[in-house]
């Protein structure tokens, strides 16, 4: 059981300095989904501007809020956050906090559930491309493996994107400091006293990555061709020959977040099972990817439309 916890006005807005950089926010569901058990986070219903009274509902654990790293007015970002939740996390999140050292740069290492995060501040926005250059390249440097790029395990980089469109929002971040949902637990940084104010105390005197520096630091340096993202290639118009599958002519979408369209799982509905009717996630920049969050296979969401899978016959 955490401890309650009063978060004043001052706190609350040395944190929205630190950590806002848009006023566009998520909240992390209070109840596990029903299917999944996973407590997932939604925009905001109503006014979506992030107020220092919403901050220090957070702060105080009424409530947990998600951060977005990216303003699209201006493709730049406060921080950025290294996400690491493997087995040798806290290792690696080590090495990295050691080689930013060696640039002369600080980071803050935060303790998470299965391992931690590392954040980097800048004295004023930055350009999301050039700081997830300098991380990419420092990763590779270090031979720190990166999730998504033909590994399972490995860092998150935020922000995700160089660029974010207009009306867009780009993936969020739990917000540090908060109290974690599906734990109950509130999870500080290492470097200082376990206590709000000192927390974000020695957040706020931690020296910040300038733009002359980060500009400095970039100089030369290219996107490591296995990091560069590939987005996805549009579908391929129909073979007359051959009916491909294509998902989205058979569900209804209930809503957009993030890289996926949500909806209803036709496998998890024909068993009594999503009365939420958000299990399945269909990737936007592919809708040839698809997944059960309460574990569906693929097979078992093709059967249940009328379109199994067909197995080739070997010869």
């Amino acid at each position: 059981m955490q401890t309650k916890l009063l978060a004043t006005e001052e706190m609350a807005g040395c944190y929205l300095e630190l950590f806002v950089n848009r006023r566009a926010y998520t909240v992390q569901s209070s109840r596990p989904h029903e299917e999944s058990g996973k407590h997932y986070y939604y925009r905001a219903k109503g006014a979506t501007a992030l107020s220092t009274a919403t901050i220090r509902h957070h702060l105080e654990g009424k409530l947990t809020i998600g951060l977005y790293a990216i303003n699209p007015q201006s493709q730049r970002c406060k921080w950025v956050a290294i996400d690491a939740d493997y087995s040798s996390a806290l290792e690696d999140l080590l090495k990295l906090q050691w080689e930013l050292r060696q640039d002369g740069l600080e980071a803050a290492l935060e303790k998470s559930r299965r391992g931690g995060h590392l954040w980097l501040f800048a004295g004023q926005p930055l350009l999301a491309r050039d700081c997830r250059l300098y991380i990419y390249n420092l990763a590779q440097r270090l031979r720190v493996p990166v999730k998504g790029h033909g590994l399972g395990e490995g860092i998150e980089v935020f922000p995700k994107q160089d660029v974010v469109p207009a009306k867009e929002f780009g993936n969020a971040i739990r917000g540090p400091l908060g109290i974690h949902r599906a734990t109950g637990r509130r999870y500080w940084f290492y470097g200082a006293d376990y206590t709000l104010e000192a927390q974000i105390g020695y957040l706020s005197r931690l020296k910040r990555i300038t733009e002359d520096e980060m500009a400095t630091i970039v100089a030369g340096l290219k996107m490591p061709e296995e990091f560069i993202s590939r987005s996805s290639a549009p579908l391929p118009p129909p073979d007359p020959t051959r009916r491909e599958f294509r998902i989205l002519e058979h569900v209804t979408v209930k809503r957009r977040q993030g890289r996926n369209y949500w909806t209803r799982c036709p496998s998890c509905a024909g068993l009594g099972r999503d009365r939420t009717g958000d299990n399945l996630a269909i990737a936007i920049g592919d809708p040839r990817k698809y997944k059960c969050w309460a574990g569906c296979s693929k097979e078992m969401i093709r059967s249940s439309l009328g379109c199994p899978i067909r197995r080739r016959i070997p010869n």
